[in-house]
């Protein structure tokens, strides 16, 4: 008789062991996690994340400070109509800085329309814009005269060079890695909730934690005793 207890309350103990979890989901807040969802939502009803937005206007400013550098090259050396002269329509590779403008509009132009228009998730693009900058720029410093025409000589090659490379870091150490992991926050909380809605219904009904009421101990041998006093009498 000593064991029936140790059995009844090994037993209530795992049957309680095993309602934590289901604790646990009732006690997420579903609107918590509809507001969660809706803020995921709205940030992929914006077309763009915001690090990628960072990332095309400093595309942009690559494109402008070069361009910018030109410009002033130009005005430095006999102003701009006569450096346009000198260096577009008497375009000549050992001497005209020309050639490093067009490949800043090369990046801007490849890096917008795969990173802005078609939002690509993948580094390829940015890989073969700055495998073309790098090589285009250390052959133009190599053969061209440019080193030995001023400062510029220096100064728009180095930029081009540094910029490409920051743009290249810059995707593939932040808006590729922090995307992904947007998108996996978001996958996570949208299968949190629909577990909760799937379990939540489950564990507000009173169904499940009906208990019938318990017999009190010795009723079936008292019914017993009175039916064979009851038969005696007659």
């Amino acid at each position: 008789m000593s064991q029936l207890p140790e059995h009844q309350g090994n037993a209530l103990g795992s049957s309680l062991g095993s309602h934590p979890s289901l604790r646990d989901v009732h006690s997420i807040n579903p609107t918590q996690l509809m507001a969660r969802i809706e803020s995921y939502d709205t940030r992929e009803k914006k077309g763009i994340s915001d690090v990628r937005r960072t990332f095309c206007l400093f595309v942009t400013f690559d494109l402008l400070f070069v361009t910018l550098l030109w410009i002033i090259e130009l005005n430095v050396n006999g102003g701009i109509e006569k450096g346009l002269k000198n260096e577009v329509l008497h375009y000549d590779y050992h001497s005209s800085y020309f050639d490093i403008f067009l490949l800043a509009v090369f990046r801007f132009k490849i890096l917008i329309l795969a990173y802005a228009l078609c939002r690509l998730r993948h580094w390829w693009a940015i890989a073969f814009t700055t495998a073309v900058t790098s090589a285009f720029l250390l052959t133009k410093v190599i053969i061209s005269k440019l080193l030995s025409q001023g400062p510029f000589g220096y100064v728009l090659p180095i930029i081009s060079f540094i910029l490409a490379w920051i743009e290249t870091w810059f995707l593939d150490f932040k808006v590729l890695p922090q995307e992904a992991e947007e998108e996996n926050r978001l996958l996570l909380v949208q299968d949190v909730s629909e577990r909760a809605a799937l379990l939540q219904p489950g564990l507000l009904s009173d169904g499940q934690f009906y208990s019938p009421p318990e017999s009190e101990a010795g009723s079936d041998e008292e019914s017993e005793e009175k039916q064979d006093s009851e038969k005696a009498v007659l």
